[in-house]
């Protein structure tokens, strides 16, 4: 999809830059004049959120750099200068230890957007993909940030996780030891997630651009889940009527994450982590941060400890193969009845096991956990397959301007028109 209009410079030293290096061309085309489909709600709006939130944890993240100081004897004092001693420093701490918790509140609502509204769906994989990719790069650099402070949480959950390395076979233990650089978790691998840490962000940013690329190469999708058939009728300007609307809901998300920042920010902490990190004094329940919780409790709903790992990384990747896991030809899961009851259910269940992964692993908590890590899998490789094959759908409309403004005879159409249409296949 691309616009007709070209970007031409009013003055003769921006036509001069342009003609060299187009960037203002490429921003007007891609984030002003970029047609957008016109029915897009507001649960498109957090993807601008997430680029915002990428932007302000770079930011703060590079802040609070300058004052840390990533050794085993001095960390958790540094943290405790910059929440004291420097200017604004405990501001800085709190926009970027909340920061992290609001950047996955985004996403995981991004992901399920994606998922009830099928935009992983043909020609879109390699940009959900992408969007995967993204989320292991936000896990990894979410734990090795946890560790930093160097509370007790942090170091014993930086033992626990990366001790699951040592369950795969032949090289297990070497993986451990490389990671902790040396043999116990100590001040090389304090370094090493520092400097990772420091990292990951900008790997992030460089797949975010990839992610944005592609999006702008297929298209966005849209609630419907049609494609754009008549550009002038289907899509609006994306400069000022996508970028008002995603102004709206940027706001309206800072307002949820300042209340954290300045009324309860360290309601999402662990008490355990405002404790100075002993070697000789294991927590009495180890649990890392919330966002992780769902992912904890299909690792220890495994009784063997190399099949947990094998399930914990297998339930992130299965949603790279989503796109063809999903068999259903018609995109949208508002004109998917049954799909939309196992979409909620999937929800649900994993709410639940973000529950559970903040409880003990003892009697009916692991049973559960059992039971909806077996729903969690099934969801992907048993669910959709049978849901896509044997599921009639709901009429869909011809075009995105119908669905929008259901005028005349449009009506009739809407309820004529058959439900796997060729432009809503893949």
């Amino acid at each position: 999809m691309s616009s007709n209009a070209t970007y031409i410079p009013k003055s003769a030293l921006g036509r001069w830059f342009e003609s060299r290096l187009p960037v203002m061309g490429l921003i007007h085309s891609s984030f002003i004049d970029y047609p957008t489909p016109r029915n897009l709600n507001y649960w498109w709006t957090f993807g601008g959120i997430l680029s915002f939130m990428l932007g302000a944890q770079i930011l703060t993240g590079i802040v609070l750099a300058m004052h840390y100081t990533p050794e085993t004897s001095l960390a958790f004092g540094s943290i405790e200068h910059i929440m004291r001693d420097v200017n604004y420093g405990w501001l800085i701490r709190f926009l970027h230890s909340n920061g992290a918790s609001m950047f996955f509140i985004a996403v995981y609502i991004h992901i399920f957007r994606g998922m009830y509204y099928g935009s992983y769906k043909s020609p879109r994989e390699v940009l959900w993909i992408l969007g995967v990719i993204i989320l292991l790069l936000m896990m990894a650099t979410a734990f090795m940030g946890y560790v930093l402070p160097w509370g007790q949480m942090s170091f014993w959950g930086a033992k626990v996780i990366t001790s699951l390395f040592g369950a795969i076979p032949a090289i297990g233990q070497a993986i451990t030891t490389w990671l902790w650089g040396g043999y116990s978790v100590d001040d090389p691998t304090l370094n090493r997630f520092f400097s990772l840490h420091y990292l990951l962000p900008f790997m992030i940013a460089g797949v975010v651009v990839l992610h944005v690329w592609a999006l702008h190469v297929v298209g966005q999708n849209n609630p419907t889940g049609i494609e754009v058939k008549n550009i002038d009728k289907d899509t609006v300007r994306f400069t000022p009527y996508a970028t008002a609307k995603d102004a709206v809901g940027l706001a309206c998300f800072l307002i949820f994450y300042m209340w954290f920042v300045f009324y309860i920010p360290d309601f999402l902490g662990h008490a355990d982590n405002y404790v100075e990190a002993n070697p000789l004094q294991t927590p009495p329940h180890i649990v890392p941060e919330w966002y992780f919780l769902p992912f904890y409790a299909i690792l220890r709903a495994i009784p063997s400890k190399l099949l947990g790992v094998v399930a914990l990384f297998g339930s992130i990747a299965v949603l790279a193969f989503l796109p063809w896991l999903d068999t259903s030809l018609v995109r949208s899961g508002r004109f998917r009845p049954v799909f939309r009851v196992f979409f909620w259910v999937f929800v649900a269940v994993a709410v639940g096991l973000g529950y559970l992964g903040s409880k003990p692993p003892e009697g009916g908590y692991v049973i559960a956990a059992r039971l909806l890590t077996v729903y969690y899998f099934a969801h992907f490789f048993i669910i959709l397959p049978i849901v896509g094959w044997l599921e009639t759908p709901l009429p869909i409309p011809a075009s995105i301007a119908e669905a929008v403004l259901p005028q005349g005879g449009s009506a009739a159409t809407i309820g004529g028109r058959a439900a796997a249409e060729p432009s809503t296949k893949g």
